[in-house]
């Protein structure tokens, strides 16, 4: 029973260095890229008044401006309620591309701002874009 205990830490800690060591070199991977420029059409949506439980989505576009080819690493939203969705090959210069941010008002009530940090091979390692809804509570 000690044997099968020690053998089972032993994989675990042999699966952990070896996680760490993949994620280090996808880390280094993105730093050493070289730097480009992304300008979106715009950086803030609003979806207006919705009504509380309305699932709405909205597609931003943005365009490579830089000399090398943009690689978006990740998109995280600011709540579990907004999901982007972004181009996971690479964007060439002078190419466009877009990011599906989606929008869940389920128990959401006001003015609601919602936040996507876009991380990628530019300035500063990303920028944010910005929705914004006011929800309306259904009344029965």
């Amino acid at each position: 029973m000690k044997n099968k205990l020690i053998a089972s830490l032993l994989v675990a800690v042999v699966f952990f260095i070896t996680s760490f060591t993949k994620l280090n070199e996808n880390i280094k991977s993105v730093k050493t890229e070289k730097q480009t420029e992304i300008t979106f059409n715009e950086k803030v949506y609003n979806f207006g008044t919705i009504q509380q439980g309305d699932k709405v989505s909205h597609f931003f576009t943005f365009k490579n401006t830089g000399k090398y080819n943009l690689i978006i690493s990740r998109a995280i939203g600011s709540c579990g309620c907004t999901i982007p969705e972004y181009p996971k090959t690479p964007i060439l210069p002078g190419k466009s591309g877009k990011m599906k941010v989606s929008f869940n008002s389920k128990g959401k009530s006001g003015k609601q701002t919602k936040t996507v940090s876009v991380y990628a091979n530019v300035p500063k390692g990303g920028v944010t874009i910005t929705i914004k809804a006011n929800i309306k509570v259904k009344t029965f």
